[in-house]
């Protein structure tokens, strides 16, 4: 192979090259060696699926349907240039009896779409909107492969890790934020072998470069004229975009931002000095200074009193996750929750609502009884001691390191507390 990236050169027998693909990936599964052959971004991909616990008779499970999907995929940011997308591939995906797919940076396919026979084959290997294709769920293949390694990947026949993908061949490539440079997901052509050509990596890569340059063209997307966005979740000091300015808020104007963003017609200072501070001994001078350090870091116009109110309307990463939770979808809840709200707050009303979010979602997980997303939350930082998550867990995928460690938190809750134990002798 002269290039690394193209999986058959012109001029290779196709059928020839299966061949010796299959009895590769039967080595690989068997012995765990990769023979000479297999291209390295292959070899890698096999050994990071392996590695991963994919096995070679898996399939995609899908992640997010009905009211989660749509939820998702309106509010990601490559759904504002699937028309470029459609204009660029569906002709040539319709015409040469081929899918084009688009997947977020998780690899789970948001748009799939083309030739309506081949779709209905895809289906069979749960190629579908919602599914998880993520390199770490099914192996090797072009969409979630793309999005591990943030390269251009075509996979050929028996490159793809998992069997059942093997009769079909893919190209795709990562899609970027073009002010951040943060992957936001991929473009993928599937199809027969007739994709194994040069021509189909230069295509997707062409069709996202298009749309990272329409990305760039479009003015970034703004909330209503005049709204706050607020960013309190996972982190002890809140971020707020106003206008052009993003702002750093201390702690404590941290805690007031997220109660007054809650409270459109306004607290007043009774009430703000009860949700702020257990020290009943705190005065009210105490929490004017606060509010007025706060009205200069927000300029003038934002912050009035009596009662004490935001003028403009708030958007927060809180109200969003609290939105999808009520209206049921718990997979795009579960994706915007990025961790507890303002986690070292101890203001009383911040402690309330931190519990009753983080309650609902992991309540709302439980009843879903879909083992990846338990998998996500016990595994997160907030839910490593979380025994009713670890729970369900176990009774949904019950391996060894889940027993070990739902072992290990029952042992702790049986074990006395150190108050309890009788003195050493």
């Amino acid at each position: 192979m002269t290039d690394p990236l193209v999986a058959l050169e012109p001029g290779t027998d196709p059928v020839e090259r299966v061949r010796i693909l299959r009895r590769a990936h039967e080595t690989f599964v068997s012995a765990g060696t990769v023979p000479r052959p297999v291209r390295k971004v292959v070899a890698d991909s096999w050994r990071r699926s392996a590695q991963a616990g994919v096995g070679p008779d898996g399939t995609a499970r899908v992640e997010l349907a009905d009211g989660d999907l749509g939820t998702y995929r309106a509010e990601h940011p490559l759904a504002r240039v699937m028309p470029l997308v459609r204009e660029l591939m569906g002709t040539f995906a319709a015409d040469g009896e081929h899918l084009f797919a688009v997947c977020d940076a998780y690899g789970r396919l948001l748009w799939v779409e083309g030739h309506p026979a081949t779709r209905r084959r895809a289906d069979r290997m749960n190629f579908v909107p919602g599914a998880r294709w993520a390199e770490s769920a099914v192996g090797t293949n072009a969409p979630g492969t793309a999005v591990a390694v943030d390269r251009p990947v075509q996979v050929f026949a028996a490159e793809h890790f998992v069997r059942r993908v093997q009769p079909w061949t893919c190209a795709a490539a990562p899609v970027h934020d073009p002010h951040t440079g943060q992957v936001l997901g991929a473009v993928d052509i599937t199809g027969g072998d007739g994709l194994a050509h040069p021509h189909s990596l230069g295509f997707v890569q062409a069709v996202a470069r298009a749309a990272e340059s329409h990305l760039a063209l479009l003015a970034p997307p703004r909330p209503a004229t005049g709204t706050l966005r607020l960013t309190a979740l996972g982190r002890d000091e809140a971020h707020l975009v106003t206008g052009d300015r993003r702002i750093r808020l201390s702690r404590r104007h941290s805690e007031i931002l997220v109660l007054l963003s809650r409270h459109p017609e306004g607290l007043t200072g009774d009430e703000l000095l009860c949700a702020l501070y257990e020290d009943e001994s705190v005065t009210p001078v105490t929490l004017r200074a606060e509010l007025a350090r706060l009205r200069r870091v927000l300029g003038p116009g934002l912050l009035a009193s009596r009662p004490y109110r935001l003028t403009v309307p708030v958007e927060s990463d809180v109200a969003v996750v609290e939105r999808r939770l009520e209206t049921g979808a718990v997979t795009a809840a579960a994706s915007a929750y990025a961790g507890p709200v303002l986690p070292a707050s101890q203001a009383p009303a911040v402690v309330r609502l931190r519990r009753r979010l983080a309650d609902g979602l992991r309540t709302a997980l439980i009843a879903r009884r879909d083992p990846d997303l338990l998998a996500d939350w016990a595994h997160a930082p907030w839910g490593t001691d979380d025994l009713e998550v670890w729970r369900a867990l176990a009774a949904l995928r019950p391996t060894p390191p889940v027993r070990a460690r739902l072992a290990a938190l029952e042992a702790e809750l049986a074990a006395p507390a150190d108050w309890a134990r009788p003195p050493a002798r």
